[in-house]
């Protein structure tokens, strides 16, 4: 059985604190999620490079980008902080995405494309052999706290058959229930945001999630 990866999203951290919100989970994750929204892409404004430059974490960053051209902001996310680890972009906001992906690890990175639920998996076919993970966006992106769709599952469990060594990263809605499904259709990294931060015992709730298994 594969091995789960729990990242913590800092979208649902308390900001005023947000480094002593991240110590507060680092020890149990294994990846610091860090959601950068700019209003165009998505409708709501989150935060930018100088603000992932200022984190201070144990453990690697995962930096996902809603953000219209991607290209234009490669270099910045990528030398911001040396804990950034991983950077995906949507392939919906832009029309160069072998590009995006060879400026990803040209900085020596793992190189991600993201897509939103309504996008089919045929659409990134062509680029799977370049990439070192992708993430399936499990709701709408732009917001947290949202509903987990379980329409997407299949295309879950036709990316890991197309492309079996490639880690599935699932972002949206994730619980202890909605895991068990993403997990089983063949997700490997599970993003957490309001699940980690908002419960009472945040260790328990990542222990929930690391619990789960991929089918081989």
């Amino acid at each position: 059985m594969e091995k789960i990866l729990v990242a913590a999203s800092i979208l649902s951290a308390d900001f005023g604190k947000l480094n002593e919100e991240i110590a507060s989970v680092a020890k149990h994750v294994d990846l610091i999620h860090c959601d950068v929204m700019d209003g165009s892409f998505v409708p709501n404004i989150t935060f930018g490079n100088e603000v992932i430059k200022c984190i201070k974490s144990s453990k690697p960053l995962d930096v996902h980008l809603m953000v219209e051209k991607p290209e234009r902001h490669i270099e910045a996310f990528a030398t911001c902080n040396p804990k950034t680890k991983m950077i995906s972009f949507h392939l919906e906001a832009t029309k160069q995405p072998k590009k995006v992906i060879g400026k990803i690890k040209d900085f020596g990175l793992k190189a991600g494309i993201a897509i939103k639920p309504k996008t089919s998996a045929e659409k990134i076919i062509h680029l799977l052999p370049m990439l070192d993970f992708v993430l399936i966006m499990t709701v709408e992106p732009g917001f947290a706290g949202q509903k987990f769709m379980e329409s997407v599952l299949p295309k879950i469990k036709e990316l890991k058959e197309l492309a079996s060594e490639l880690d599935i990263e699932v972002d949206g809605g994730i619980n202890a229930k909605t895991a068990k499904l993403a997990t089983g259709a063949g997700a490997n990294i599970l993003v957490a945001g309001s699940y980690i931060f908002g419960a009472k015992n945040r260790e328990k709730a990542i222990e929930n999630l690391r619990e789960l298994e991929v089918p081989s």
